[in-house]
């Protein structure tokens, strides 16, 4: 796919690999614009890009992962020092900011790519997905909320989406965000 290297917002590229002591993180959380813009605000967060993982497609696109038929979910690839904001810190703001009880949908955006998917690149952060996971499940539990159904799975290959997707929000201000969390806080 090729795209403007450019982010339209902080003006990192979109396609190097994270700085020397930086580190990468995909997640998935319904529609990739509204998630896109919840991290490139965060201090700490060098780039964001939107894209496909978690399928078994090679280049898809986003007609074809709007059919269902790729496997690929709909990722925000973040780019973070973790000196300024820890891992944790980054998947509180996933868990609190979308429904992960839902399955295949965020709230109307219904099918496979808007799965609550969180795809990591080292044993580490695995742990730490998981450990978040269930932390944050006990907190539903108390508020009577549905299990949780995202994936957490090691990163494969990871497609970015087309051109006019990057950054999207920025570009259109007026643009649909169907980000809606629980309503029920990570510390409670």
């Amino acid at each position: 796919m090729k795209i403007t290297d450019r982010h339209y917002v902080n003006n990192t590229r979109l396609t190097t690999e994270p700085e020397a002591g930086c580190e990468k993180i995909l997640l998935g959380m319904g529609c990739f614009w509204g998630a896109e813009r919840l991290f490139w605000q965060l201090d700490g967060v060098t780039s964001t890009s939107v894209g496909y993982a978690g399928g078994f497609t090679v280049n898809p696109d986003y007609e074809q992962v709007c059919t269902g038929s790729t496997g690929h979910a709909e990722v925000v690839r973040v780019i973070y020092d973790p000196t300024i904001i820890s891992l944790e810190s980054l998947l509180i703001h996933f868990w609190e900011n979308h429904d992960p009880t839902q399955g295949m949908r965020q709230g109307n955006d219904v099918g496979t790519q808007y799965r609550s998917i969180i795809c990591t690149y080292t044993p580490e952060q695995q742990s730490i997905a998981e450990l978040t996971r269930l932390r944050y499940q006990e907190n539903l539990n108390r508020h009577n909320r549905s299990r949780i159904t995202t994936e957490i799975i090691p990163a494969k290959q990871y497609y970015y989406a087309e051109d006019y997707h990057q950054q999207y929000l920025a570009k259109n201000p007026q643009g649909y965000c169907g980000l809606r969390g629980t309503g029920v806080c990570f510390f409670t």
